[in-house]
């Protein structure tokens, strides 16, 4: 019984358990349910019912649900391994390139809104190429937003879960069609390669569809009867919410939070970032190809000290979800708790991931091959930019030298190109400012540490903002450029005596977003499980590229405050819960008049 030995070896359950009759987790008939989350579930399900899980997961799952094609599943990425595949993506580029000088107004209340100040997107492969423009809108912008948004409520409110649920289906099956063109557009605005713009939309298309899912389980009332009473807790929207997204993932993550806060029943008004408002700009687009109200959502692109500041401190927005940076968000945090109000008395509600200086231990027993390209990859994929990167390697001191040296010559190797070509993997950082705060962290880390490769980007430079990757080995752990978040292509190698320095050093951080360890030792392992001090922890493997459901995404400390992304109850943090009670023992009846 392979599942028994999952659980007992892999999953670690219990003895008792291990010898309890299995169960099979409760049926959810859909005839049970409102007229319109059975419309919803029959629309995106062949049979008439289907389960959910237990509340207590059973070590036998289902097999009805396990292998049917109604339960989730992630969006399968492309394999540009197929010739198919890559003369598709070639032509999105090309077609993509025929567009560049294109403009984005503002849209508000479902109308197209212009203004005379501009954001210009630049490729950040080839800087002097405008991929295009954007409105930036002002406060005054700000405050016809939130009133369009704030019209919107009530009707968005009202409409049941699983509708709303259906606009989410939609969207993810509009991204389906125009995958290509999406990633592209990515690959143009943002610098990233075409299998990190391909991994962004089936990203977006996974938060959709899980969140729609989620949700109609998530909000269904719930009922507790007792003799003489009866008491239902139900699920309703915060209300306005704001979105504050970033440009590293900037289909993924913005759609992420846009539809876990639609689908739970708040408008939202979309604030994308300066550097990528045109991949925004698509999916507000293939928002009004679903026919989603207008003045659900409104795309405000702006700069983030005057529209999104605007954006945090209104009193007409109850929610603020962010991706960013720490010093942003902990701004956010602090202004939603000062905001009381005076015509809408409330505290705002904030949901921010804020990034992470992220370690990952090598043991004196790990599998070195694996190692080095789990280091590697995690360190340098998408030019570091990405708050689960990998910055600090920590190695036991055993395979220190070793590692160090394989590792330097693996990252030598590594492909240095502009981000439309097929075979790069080290592209561009986003724009001028991100280059000079990476080259400021080289010379710091000169000043600490010794240098072990430095990699150059011959002419590159000068084309858009290249910045070979950089290996600094003998870090002090608390070496600045082992304790502040770089965002950017340098890692920092420490040596660690044995394994209780190794798990001191990686905890000794303001962030606890991801970690890992690679180690052939069980014991070592199940330590790493116990004390390491981080929101995502992956044992032998690298530790970016979360799944929407199977690594739910978030960490704690700095790093964060809210659920999860991806997770099973992200939806819930823009609801409240309200319960009414009722007193079934009346005394007699009121007749209608």
């Amino acid at each position: 019984n392979d599942s028994f030995l999952k659980a007992g070896f892999h999953d670690n359950a219990p003895v008792d358990k291990l010898l309890a009759r299995p169960v099979a987790p409760p049926a959810l008939v859909v005839s049970a349910l409102p007229e319109t989350a059975r419309g919803f579930i029959n629309a995106v399900r062949d049979n008439g019912s289907f389960r959910v899980a237990a509340a207590e997961q059973t070590l036998s799952p289902n097999p009805e649900t396990a292998m049917s094609h109604q339960s989730f599943t992630n969006e399968p990425p492309t394999d540009f391994a197929v010739t198919e595949h890559r003369s598709t993506m070639s032509a999105a580029l090309w077609r993509t390139v025929e567009q560049f000088g294109r403009h984005a107004p503002l849209v508000i209340a479902g109308r197209d809104v212009d203004t005379a100040a501009r954001i210009e997107s630049l490729n950040p492969s080839h800087h002097r190429q405008v991929v295009g423009t954007s409105a930036a809108a002002d406060v005054a912008h700000v405050d016809e937003a939130v009133v369009a948004a704030r019209r919107a409520l009530p009707g968005w409110a009202r409409l049941d879960v699983g509708r709303r649920g259906q606009y989410l289906w939609a969207v993810a099956e509009r991204m389906r069609t125009r995958r290509f063109e999406l990633a592209a557009w990515i690959v143009h605005e943002s610098g990233k390669g075409w299998i990190e713009a391909d991994a962004d939309v089936a990203e977006a298309i996974d938060f959709c569809e899980y969140y729609a899912r989620q949700a109609v389980e998530l909000l269904a009332p719930r009922r507790v009867a007792v003799p003489g009473e009866t008491n239902q807790l139900t699920r309703v929207p915060r209300g306005v919410a704001a979105v504050i997204a970033p440009w590293n993932f900037p289909l993924a993550i913005l759609t992420g939070m846009t539809v876990g806060a639609l689908v739970a029943g708040n408008p939202v008004i979309m604030k994308p970032a300066e550097q990528t408002p045109l991949v925004a700009a698509e999916l507000m687009q293939i928002f009004r190809d679903v026919d989603l109200p207008a003045g659900v959502v409104q795309y405000l692109p702006g700069v983030g000290e005057t529209t999104g500041a605007a954006l945090a401190a209104h009193e007409g927005v109850d929610v603020i979800a962010f991706t960013g940076s720490r010093q942003v968000g902990m701004s956010l945090y602090r202004q939603g708790a000062e905001q009381s109000g005076t015509l809408r008395p409330s505290v705002k509600h904030v949901v921010a991931e804020m990034g992470g200086k992220n370690a990952i231990i090598v043991d004196a027993d790990a599998d070195l091959d694996e190692a080095v390209l789990g280091v590697m990859h995690s360190a340098f994929g998408f030019q570091g930019q990405k708050c689960s990167a990998c910055s600090r390697a920590i190695v036991l001191a055993d395979v220190y030298d070793r590692f160090l040296e394989r590792l330097v010559e693996a990252t030598r190797s590594i492909t240095v190109a502009p981000a439309e070509d097929p075979g790069s993997v080290l592209g561009p950082l986003i724009d001028t400012a991100a280059v000079a705060k990476v080259q400021r962290y080289v010379e710091i880390g000169k000043s600490e540490a010794r240098l072990a490769l430095a990699g150059d980007v011959g002419a590159l430079a000068d084309e858009g903002h290249f910045v070979g990757a950089h290996i600094f080995a003998d870090v002090p752990p608390n070496a600045v450029i082992a304790r502040e978040e770089i965002f950017g292509p340098v890692l920092a190698v420490i040596r660690a005596g044995d394994l209780d320095d190794a798990i001191a050093f990686a905890n000794a951080s303001d962030y606890a977003l991801t970690g890992g360890m690679y180690s052939r030792s069980p014991a070592n392992l199940e330590r790493a499980r116990r004390e390491l001090e981080v929101g995502n922890l992956y044992l032998n493997r690298g530790v970016t590229g979360a799944l929407v459901g199977r690594q739910p995404f978030g960490g704690f400390k700095l790093s964060g405050v809210g659920h999860k992304a991806g997770g099973p109850d992200y939806v819930l943090q823009f609801t409240h819960a309200r319960v009414v009670t009722e007193n079934t023992m009346r005394r007699g009846f009121a007749p209608d008049e």
